[in-house]
């Protein structure tokens, strides 16, 4: 070959391996940025490694969102500030490092991910027929837990993808049914329009929402006396000491709308974890306490949220609660007089099971539809919706007042 051609081949692959490594969506890959642990950057080198990752971004990719099809359609985590900015959601790296499969449970993490319903009582689907509702015997269906989902589509802002699942429950029932699920990261309009308020141009934010399809496949009906399903949605984040769960309630007499909470989940929340003002409950999450609560669709409002004071991030979750609808399934580990009486937005305070193990720490605000009275070939929808936002308290402040009906500082000081 002449010199002249061997500078010419030079040439042109010096030029394209600059404009690969210019690629969207490949720099932070080809350059190997060295991320702290906690940043997005950081987990984004963490979860490719495990394949099948889809990062979804806009803001000037400041908001970003990472999806994963191979881990049951979850949002691992989110950021608001780019690659260096933090990363919002909980990921369990031991047992993704590990490839185990455990028995009970695969606690990956995610902050939006699906499960189905019920999870305690008679037509629970988490409690084989004929044993006792205790953990030695509380299984999650693999479908929800270690099966992967096929993707449907994805762009930019979005991603579809979908699941058949067959389930059993404790009484016998059998359920065909199919899950088609979306993420979308939002933009400034939707946002503004989804809470019904600006964000402040010196707030950094990320927002996305899941629609979430159920359709009954199988041959029968669900009804009351086969028992039903509901979909089931859980934000697992990270706990800390000066992190305060807050859900805001309807006001009223206890003989018309009911208790306040349920907080007997997994023994009762004491008081030094619970507070109530006028209109919200603060609940402690500081992963050290395995404790639950829940409101009634006659108590819960569509929004909770909560404040890291130490971070100062506000994390908002909206949900859709169909008008009319009273009938959802109650998920408490025990056989129901009630069993279509339950709740529909949830807190859990991660903590040490009785053996001194622990899934997490994490903490979740949770959602559920209502109970899925499907003819075959019916569906229910519900949407589940995550904000966090970082910047200046004082316009925080404004967000939360606004959004939850408390200040930062109500929250800061409930303890």
């Amino acid at each position: 070959m002449k010199i002249i051609d061997i500078f010419y081949v030079f040439g042109l692959l010096i030029i394209l391996a600059a404009f690969t490594s210019c690629a969207p969506g490949n720099g932070q890959k080809k350059n190997n940025l060295v991320m702290e642990k906690g940043t997005f950057g950081y987990d984004m080198n963490f979860l490719e490694k495990k394949g099948g990752m889809i990062v979804l971004s806009g803001n000037e990719d400041k908001a970003q969102v990472i999806v994963s099809p191979e881990y049951q359609g979850k949002v691992f985590t989110s950021t608001a500030e780019g690659l260096k900015g933090k990363s919002f959601g909980w990921i369990n790296y031991n047992l993704l490092e590990s490839d185990t499969i455990l028995d009970h449970m695969n606690a990956y993490g995610g902050e939006d991910r699906l499960w189905i319903g019920p999870e305690g009582g008679q037509f629970s689907i988490f409690f084989k027929p004929g044993g006792g509702m205790n953990i030695d015997n509380w299984f999650t269906p693999a479908p929800i837990d270690t099966e992967p989902w096929e993707l449907i589509s994805k762009s930019q802002n979005k991603v579809e993808m979908e699941k058949m699942m067959t389930l059993m429950n404790y009484s016998g029932t059998e359920f065909n049914l199919h899950i088609n699920r979306s993420i979308t990261l939002f933009n400034t309009k939707r946002a503004t329009d989804l809470l019904g308020i600006e964000i402040p141009g010196n707030v950094n934010w990320v927002g996305y929402g899941s629609e979430n399809k159920l359709t009954n496949t199988g041959d029968h009906a669900w009804t009351k006396k086969t028992g039903t399903l509901s979909i089931w949605m859980l934000s697992m984040f990270s706990p800390g000491d000066h992190i305060t769960v807050v859900v805001p309630f309807h006001k009223g007499d206890e003989k018309e709308l009911g208790p306040v909470a349920t907080t007997d989940y997994f023994g009762e929340i004491t008081s030094e974890r619970i507070k109530y003002s006028d209109n919200v409950i603060f609940f402690r999450v500081d992963g050290n306490k395995r404790r639950k609560l829940g409101l009634t669709p006659l108590r819960a409002k569509p929004v909770a949220g909560s404040y890291d004071a130490e971070n100062n991030v506000l994390t908002i979750v909206k949900y859709s609660i169909p008008d009319g609808e009273k009938e959802y399934i109650n998920q408490l580990w025990k056989w129901q007089e009630n069993p279509f009486s339950g709740d529909v937005i949830n807190a859990y305070n991660d903590g040490p099971l009785e053996n001194g193990s622990q899934m997490g720490p994490f903490y979740e605000i949770e959602s559920s539809s209502p109970a899925a009275f499907l003819e075959k070939g019916e569906s229910i929808i519900h949407h589940h919706m995550v904000f966090h936002f970082t910047g200046p308290e004082d316009l925080l402040n404004g967000l939360s007042s606004n959004i939850l009906g408390v200040t930062l500082d109500e929250i800061k000081h409930a303890w």
